[in-house]
C-alpha cells in the first residue's frame, strides 16, 4: 500500500515532481522594463484624459450661452462676426465634402497599390515601389497644401475644359490632395493585411483552377477585410482631421454644400485660421473654437467605435 501511494504521488516509480521553469525571483532588469511599460500606458491614458477635460471645460462655458440645438443644426455659421451666429452645420459639412472626395481618391488607389504589392509585384519589384509610395506620407502637409493650390488647381482646370472656371479654392481640389495624401496608409496597411494571409488559401485556389484576379478579389482580399477596414478607417480619421492642406486649397466660406466645386471651410480650418492668440480667453469666440473642437473629437471617436465593432466582427483568425 505504501509503494502503491507512494506511485500515485509521484506519478512513476523513481521519479520527482516537475521543476518549475521560473526563476526563483525576477531580475531587476525586467522589473524596470515593466514599470517603464507601465509608465508609457499611464502617459498614454492621462494625456487623453487631459485632453477631453481641456476639452470639455470651454464647451461647457460655451453651451452656458448657446443652445445644443442651434449650434449642432444652424446653417448660419458667423462666430467672429456680430451678431454672431453659432449654427455649425455648414463647417461640418465642409470637412464631409472634402473627406469624401479625398476617400474617393485614396481608396481606390491604396487598394489597387496594396492588391499589386501583395499578389502582382515581383520581390526586387515590391522593394522598390512601396517605399515610394510611403514617401507622399512623410512630405509635409503644408507642401501638398501648396501643391494643389499652384499645381492641381490649373491642372484640374485643363483636364475638365467642359467646367466654366475652376476655382483657386475648392473642396474638390482639398479632396484630390488629402486623397493622395493618405494613399499610403490604406496601401501600405492593407497590403500587410493581405501578406498575413495563409499561403495554403492562395495554393488551394490556384489547384482548383483560379486566376490570379480571382484569388485577389475572393480569396485573399476577403481574408484580410478586418485589416482593409481598419486601414480605410485610420485615413478617414486622418482626412476628416487634417488642418493645413483644406487651410490653403479648400477656402474659408462655410457653404453648407457637397459641390466639389465650391469653397468651403472645414472644421480644423476654422480652429487654424482662429486660434492664433489674438482672441481674448474667456470669450464666446475663444470657447467657440473648443466646441468644434469637441464635436470634432467625438465625431472621429464615434467612427472608430463603429470600426472596431466591424473589424471584432469580420477578422478572420488563422491557426
Amino acid at each position: 500500500m505504501q509503494a502503491r501511494d507512494a506511485i500515485g504521488a509521484s506519478g512513476a516509480i523513481g521519479t520527482s515532481p516537475p521543476r518549475s521553469l521560473e526563476a526563483p525571483s525576477r531580475r531587476y532588469g525586467e522589473k524596470a522594463i515593466q514599470g517603464l511599460l507601465a509608465l508609457c500606458a499611464i502617459v498614454s491614458v492621462a494625456t487623453t484624459t487631459a485632453i477631453v477635460v481641456s476639452l470639455l471645460i470651454p464647451t461647457l462655458s460655451f453651451f452656458s450661452e448657446v443652445p445644443v440645438g442651434d449650434f449642432l443644426f444652424g446653417t448660419d455659421w458667423a462666430p467672429t462676426f456680430a451678431p454672431a451666429s453659432f449654427g455649425v452645420l455648414p463647417v461640418v459639412v465642409g470637412t464631409l465634402s472634402t473627406t469624401l472626395w479625398g476617400m474617393l481618391v485614396a481608396v481606390p488607389v491604396g487598394l489597387l497599390s496594396a492588391i499589386y504589392l501583395s499578389e502582382y509585384a515581383r520581390p526586387g519589384v515590391r522593394r522598390v515601389v512601396k517605399p515610394v509610395i510611403e514617401v507622399l506620407a512623410g512630405i509635409p502637409t503644408v507642401a501638398i497644401g501648396i501643391f494643389a493650390l499652384i499645381a492641381l488647381s490649373p491642372a484640374i482646370g485643363k483636364v475638365l475644359p467642359f467646367m466654366v472656371k475652376v476655382p483657386p479654392f475648392s473642396a474638390g481640389v482639398a479632396g484630390i490632395a488629402i486623397g493622395l495624401m493618405i494613399v499610403p496608409i490604406i496601401a501600405s496597411i492593407s497590403d500587410d493585411a493581405m501578406r498575413a494571409v495563409p499561403g495554403g488559401l492562395r495554393e488551394a485556389a490556384y489547384a482548383l483552377g483560379a486566376t490570379r484576379m480571382k484569388v485577389a478579389t475572393r480569396v485573399v482580399f476577403p481574408a484580410a477585410i478586418s485589416g482593409v477596414v481598419a486601414s480605410v478607417v485610420l485615413a478617414t480619421s486622418r482626412a476628416i482631421g487634417e488642418t493645413m492642406v483644406v487651410l490653403l486649397a479648400a477656402g474659408a466660406s462655410p457653404n453648407l454644400s457637397l459641390d466639389p466645386g465650391s469653397s468651403v471651410q472645414t472644421m480644423t480650418a476654422f480652429i487654424g485660421t482662429t486660434a492664433t492668440g489674438d482672441i481674448a480667453t474667456g470669450t464666446i469666440t475663444y470657447d467657440t473654437i473648443f466646441a468644434v473642437g469637441t464635436l470634432l473629437f467625438a465625431m472621429t471617436l464615434v467612427m472608430n467605435v463603429v470600426a472596431i465593432r466591424l473589424v471584432r466582427r469580420y477578422r478572420e483568425v488563422y491557426e
